[in-house]
């Protein structure tokens, strides 16, 4: 088969070349290093290496189109990272994100990356309920919210009972 993998990856894998399917269900191993971040060992290092390489691909139902390179993720993620710690949240903390399928999600998750933060991705059709459940459980600090009307009624119920533990909301806007 001779395969050869050539990507960032290789960085982390023992054995890059493989004679056979049997040997690489054998062979492969992922050498995951101790403090191993996505944003900074991956992301980081393609926006160095390669900035203009194409990272997301972005689409809607209306023919929109978004791409990102590594260098714009970088660049976004890091904004969105200043803006949850101007905001309070830190390393641990969690972050509900309801962003249905927005390109902001990921520089959302990102920027919680970067900061060591939780992202806690969700529906948008959790009830007042579902929100109350998980506000508690999970002591999420924000909520980041698509422009979705019903949602955001949602969200401002729930956040009536746990001002405390729910510190912010953030809204999309279209």
């Amino acid at each position: 088969m001779g395969a050869r993998m050539t990507s960032l990856i290789n960085n982390f894998l023992e054995q890059t070349d493989f004679e056979s399917y049997d040997d690489f269900y054998t062979n492969f191993k992922i050498n995951i290093p101790e403090n191993f971040n996505f944003v900074y060992d991956v992301v980081d290092r393609y926006a160095r290496e390669q900035p203009e390489k194409k990272a997301i691909v972005w689409c809607n139902d209306n023919s929109e189109e978004k791409i990102f390179t590594f260098a714009d993720l970088k660049y976004y993620s890091e904004k969105a990272a200043n803006l949850f710690s101007e905001y309070g949240i830190k390393k641990g903390d969690v972050v509900k994100l309801t962003l249905k399928g927005r390109y902001e999600f990921w520089i959302c998750i990102l920027g919680l990356h970067r900061i060591g933060a939780i992202a806690l991705p969700g529906t948008h059709m959790l009830t007042t309920r579902d929100l109350k459940y998980r506000i508690e459980r999970a002591d999420i600090q924000m909520v980041v919210s698509d422009a979705d009307e019903g949602l955001l009624d949602h969200i401002d119920e729930a956040h009536r009972d746990f001002k405390d533990v729910l510190k912010h909301k953030f809204v999309t806007q279209v």
